[in-house]
C-alpha cells in the first residue's frame, strides 16, 4: 500500500462542477463517495492505496482521505490529464481530518507538486488525525 498527497486548487478543481473544496470533499464522502480523480500522468498507484487531498488555497492542509479503487486508466479526451483513478472518499476519515487538518508544514512538503508520495514522518501524523 502507498500513500499519496494529491494536490487540489478550489480556485481551479472543480467536482462536478462545484468547487473542490474541504466542504464538498466533506459532503462527497457522506452523499457520493464514489468518484474518479484525474492524472496528468500514470502513476504507480494500486488499488487499496490511500490519496490525502491536500487543499493548495485557503487552508493550505490536508482535510480529506480517499482509498483508490482500481489501477489509473487512459483517458484520451483530457490532453492535459490523459489517465483517471479511481476512488471511494472515507467518510469518517474525512470528518476526523476535516475538523483537525494536516497542515504543509506538518506534511514536509518541499516543491508542492499535483501528485506526489507521502513523506513517512507526514504518514505518521496523516494517519493519526484521520483515525486510522
Amino acid at each position: 500500500m502507498q500513500d499519496w498527497i494529491y494536490i487540489l486548487n478550489p480556485n481551479k478543481d472543480t467536482l462536478d462542477g462545484e468547487p473542490a473544496d474541504k466542504e464538498t470533499m466533506r459532503r462527497l464522502s457522506h452523499d457520493d463517495p464514489k468518484s474518479d480523480f484525474w492524472l496528468s500522468r500514470r502513476n504507480h498507484m494500486n488499488p487499496g492505496d490511500r490519496l490525502w487531498f491536500y487543499f493548495g488555497q485557503q487552508e493550505s492542509a490536508v482535510a480529506a482521505v480517499a482509498e483508490v479503487d482500481s489501477e489509473p486508466q487512459e483517458a484520451p479526451d483530457d490532453p492535459d490529464f490523459g489517465y483517471r483513478v479511481e476512488a471511494t472518499l472515507l467518510p469518517g476519515p474525512t470528518d476526523a481530518l476535516y475538523g483537525n487538518p494536516v497542515s504543509r508544514d506538518e506534511l514536509e512538503l518541499g516543491q508542492v507538486r499535483s501528485i506526489q508520495k507521502v513523506k513517512p514522518g507526514a504518514l505518521k501524523i496523516l494517519l493519526e488525525r484521520a483515525g486510522l
